[in-house]
């Protein structure tokens, strides 16, 4: 009875020992932001410590995608998972059988890692699963395309304060409208793909399409002032200078933002968009003060104009 007991113990302390402990992950996720993605896979009671005696393989539902035999130091990757390379093969001996995709290779489905040291042998599963996101924050997102919008309307709203109090010739005035309206064309184009979740070449192009194309802003608040004054004051000049610098941060807050995944650098895109939205803000309210205070008037440069034509005509009679 008792050898019965003792050999039944025997027998399973050696199953035990037979099997291969592997820490458990349930649920790895990928984002597009990452450059690759990282299937933990480690090994906790590993004996003899020794590559040439290890068997690694990885599944994808059920198929090789790359396996590692340390005896014969030969690997094998599928053809769709060629990025499939250990996380650090000078570690496999301690235990550490992870492996590295990069994320436009590691699809979304079960993964499996199998390994074996002599005749022990384990595994672990694991979902690899598509973490939901954006490129950048939501309130971030909310900011710059306010922002964007702030000034086309802005803008409008200065075109529509000079077309009420002076006369503009009609082909003129159909310029300004139609480039206003390209403008707002574009940027609802680059806000609808900048919107997106992801970190993708849509993305990019959207923001592209929302920050690059304001510079059209800079020559029409130019001609604008020119509208209204003959000969531009300091005031304007300081006003289209303000712009000019919004949009050069604007400019350097992008390029610094579309290589890195998250933006580091938003708050500089952000501030060269405040920038141009406070000078859109200053030079409507310019223009409506010194429409106000002209509206009976002549427009700077007139003043004088109109005396001496009088008095050519007076000299002539």
């Amino acid at each position: 009875m008792w050898l019965l007991a003792a050999s039944v113990l025997l027998g399973a302390l050696r199953a035990g020992s037979a099997q291969l402990i592997l820490t458990r992950t349930d649920v790895v996720e990928k984002n597009d932001c990452n450059e690759t993605v990282v299937l933990p896979c480690f090994v906790t009671n590993l004996r003899e410590n020794n590559e040439n005696v290890m068997f690694v393989t990885w599944k994808k539902e059920g198929k090789v995608i790359f396996s590692f035999h340390g005896g014969r130091k030969e690997f094998y990757r599928d053809g769709d998972f060629s990025s499939a390379k250990f996380l650090s093969q000078a570690d496999l001996t301690k235990g550490v059988a992870s492996l590295v995709l990069t994320t436009r290779q590691a699809t979304v489905g079960n993964y499996s890692c199998e390994v074996t040291e002599s005749n022990r042998e384990g595994e672990t599963k694991m979902e690899l699963r598509q973490s939901s996101g954006s490129w950048f924050l939501l309130v971030e997102r909310a900011i710059i395309i306010s922002l964007l919008c702030i000034v086309i309307i802005l803008c409008a709203a200065q075109l529509t304060v000079i077309a009420l109090k002076y006369d503009i010739e009609s082909q003129r005035k159909v310029c300004i409208i139609v480039t206003v309206v390209i403008l707002a064309v574009v940027a609802g184009v680059g806000t609808a793909l900048f919107v997106q979740d992801g970190y993708t070449a849509l993305n990019q192009a959207g923001l592209g399409l929302i920050v690059v194309p304001a510079v059209i802003l800079v020559p029409l608040q130019y001609f604008m002032f020119g509208i209204v004054f003959d000969s531009l004051p300091h005031t304007t000049l300081a006003l289209i200078g303000l712009k000019i610098l919004g949009y050069i941060i604007a400019v350097v807050g992008f390029a610094l933002c579309v290589p890195a995944c998250p933006p580091l650098h938003a708050s500089v895109l952000i501030a060269g968009l405040a920038i141009m939205a406070t000078a859109s803000l200053l030079s409507l309210v310019y223009v409506f003060i010194m429409g106000s205070r002209m509206k009976d008037h002549p427009r700077p440069g007139k003043a004088v104009e109109e005396p001496l034509n009088d008095a050519k005509g007076v000299m002539l009679e």
